[in-house]
């Protein structure tokens, strides 16, 4: 059986644990292989007592820069398109069971991000309860550039957080935007220097971890209540309205240009 590369690292430092992206070599591309790793982490904590706050930090020059474009060993298959824009529709709901186990965690859940933060990178980023960046951090949501669709839910979590028409702005046009515009956006809720990003995270939950747990966790849990409602309908939805654009003509033709750093010219088909 083929060892699973290690991908993303649990540091327990009680009261805090620490979930690292580590694959900088390929600047933390997210893959199905990333998904189960990071939520194993996640449900490794889920009553861990002794943590109190879980920090999401990534190594190298990027929180992540998107999706693996080799989709290496664990690449969607089918007999037919039928069967494949299935087999995308399963696999899209597992992504979503997998990532509540991160974003609905019991402890409250902060985002360090800096550096690149695209399409799969912004989706995970969104399973956080906090999000500060670094100056540095670049956003975008570059799915409709590759013809597909966006699949993880961090879109209609976006929803949630700036609204749908700043949702659309960004997932429509697939344009980057700096940290800045991030902030007044609302997609993260602080900007500090590259270098404080680690030691700023770190003090904003020792603030958190002031407080007394078993009221931070009700808070959290009201809120995320109150902001994923409607939530689990619309992850479903999405996951069957994704599905068919990974068999598309579109797909195909969307990833050739972008390995070929091309524009595409898309047919519709």
């Amino acid at each position: 059986m083929t060892e699973r590369p290690v991908l993303i690292e649990l540091v327990r430092e009680p009261p805090f644990a620490w979930i690292v992206l580590n694959h900088p070599e390929k600047l933390n591309a997210w893959s199905w292989e990333s998904a189960r790793q990071i939520t194993a982490h996640a449900e490794s904590l889920r009553f861990d007592d002794e943590i109190r706050v879980v920090m999401v930090r990534a190594e190298g020059r990027a929180f992540c820069a998107g999706v693996d474009l080799g989709m290496p060993e664990d690449r969607i298959t089918g007999r037919s398109p039928a069967e494949k824009t299935r087999n995308y529709f399963e696999k899209f709901r597992w992504v979503h069971e997998r990532f509540a186990l991160l974003a609905d965690l019991p402890q409250p859940v902060i985002m360090a991000i800096h550096g690149y933060c695209l399409g799969a990178g912004l989706e995970v980023a969104m399973m956080g309860d906090i999000r500060i960046a670094a100056d540095d951090a670049k956003f975008a949501l570059p799915e409709p550039k590759v013809g597909v669709g966006i699949d993880a839910g961090g879109d209609l979590r976006l929803v949630t957080e700036i609204g749908a028409g700043n949702a659309k702005l960004l997932a429509l046009t697939g344009r980057r935007i700096d940290a800045e515009t991030a902030l007044r956006m609302g997609i993260v809720q602080e900007v500090v220097s590259r270098d404080l990003l680690e030691s700023h995270v770190r003090a904003l939950a020792e603030e958190i971890n002031a407080n007394a747990p078993l009221a931070v966790q009700t808070i959290k849990r009201t809120i995320n209540y109150r902001a994923q409602q409607g939530l689990a309908e619309a992850l479903r939805f999405e996951s069957a309205s994704a599905s068919p654009l990974f068999t598309s003509d579109d797909m195909a033709l969307g990833y050739k240009a972008m390995a070929a750093k091309e524009p595409a010219k898309f047919e519709g088909k």
